[in-house]
């Protein structure tokens, strides 16, 4: 029985391995550390159980029929459809171990850096409609970037798309883990209206403007209100993900998309200056975001490449890929995947 247990495994994939991982430590993080700060503790901790063992079952599934459609995406596009699951969750379990937020410190860091707020007086210094909807359309333009060069990449060889996925994801997963343990709500701190949190009155700026009402008019504002106020986690602002994962959106472009590379790279460079200008995060959340993508796609492609030549060898060759499907930028991997 245990044999068969362990063997169920020999299917799994880097990302795979992974995503059960972070389900595994932060469910255990859950148990050990919930206190009064998760009141509904036991829900959350089988939720990470079943969802644990539902990976298991979706994977041995596909392994069993691995020409089925349908179940062919989900078992590969699963890490993609919990990321929403996984970042609302950050802003439930985010003061397990500290009981505010660390904002104070953010905004008392930007002002020795910058003599200002960046994230107030952006927005303050360009109040044009045509500029923010330019910006929100960028900064909205994140989730697009994810399920497109997913989907692209997905349909254009499964070989390419585990590399995109199991770095996108190891990504996403070391995010969430540092917003559990350091909560940084970002400049919509500033205004209780939008989160239901006031700061202490010595820790809020001089001055706070308000948001003119020409850019609240606009279409792109509005469906970001929207978002912000039906999936937004309180807390999940530094490192800035939509930077880090925009970027590394973008390096796979440039690896694998290249007719695309420069466009795309232009819109993640418009949605880092949206993460300031349209209030979500601070200007240090945005160089925490680069410097995030600077030092885990690096990790992630050498943990990827380290564990996935077997399981890429199998893949590859049940979609008649060639070796040509990595760049030669990762030559260990170019010999093994036929």
């Amino acid at each position: 029985m245990g044999m068969r247990f362990v063997q169920s495994f020999r299917s799994y994939t880097f990302v795979d391995s992974i995503s059960q991982g972070y389900i595994a430590i932060t469910g255990l993080e859950i148990l050990c550390l919930h206190g009064d700060a998760v009141p509904k503790w036991p829900f959350f901790v089988l939720a990470h159980v079943l969802l644990f063992l539902l990976i298991h079952n979706l994977v041995r599934l596909q392994a069993s029929f691995p020409r089925h459609g349908i179940l062919d995406f989900v078992r590969h596009f699963y890490p993609v459809l919990l990321y929403t699951f996984f970042y609302r969750e950050t802003g439930a379990l985010n003061h397990m171990t500290f009981a505010g937020y660390f904002d104070p410190f953010f905004i008392r860091l930007e002002q020795r850096l910058f003599g200002m707020q960046p994230s107030l007086m952006f927005m303050e210094k360009f109040p044009f409609l045509p500029v923010s909807e330019l910006f929100y359309a960028a900064y909205f333009s994140y989730y697009v970037m994810i399920f497109g060069i997913g989907l692209a990449l997905f349909f254009r060889g499964r070989a390419q798309f585990f590399h995109y996925v199991s770095v996108l994801s190891f990504i996403f997963y070391v995010c969430s883990l540092i917003y559990i343990f350091t909560p940084v709500v970002g400049p919509r701190i500033f205004y209780p209206e939008l989160c239901g949190i006031r700061l202490s009155p010595d820790a809020m700026p001089a001055f706070v403007p308000a948001f003119p009402e020409a850019i609240k008019a606009g279409p792109f504002y509005q469906l970001m209100a929207w978002i912000y106020s039906h999936l937004e986690a309180p807390g999940a602002s530094f490192p800035s993900s939509h930077v880090a994962i925009g970027l590394c959106t973008a390096y796979f472009s440039f690896l694998y998309l290249r007719r695309i590379r420069y466009v795309h790279l232009v819109v993640v460079i418009l949605l880092s200056l949206a993460t300031v200008y349209c209030r979500y995060h601070y200007a240090v959340d945005v160089i925490g975001g680069l410097v995030t993508f600077l030092i885990l796609v690096p990790l992630g492609n050498k943990l990827f490449f380290k564990f996935s030549h077997a399981e890429l060898d199998g893949n590859s060759r049940n979609v008649g890929q060639s070796k040509t499907d990595f760049p030669a930028t990762h030559p260990p991997a170019t010999k093994k995947c036929k």
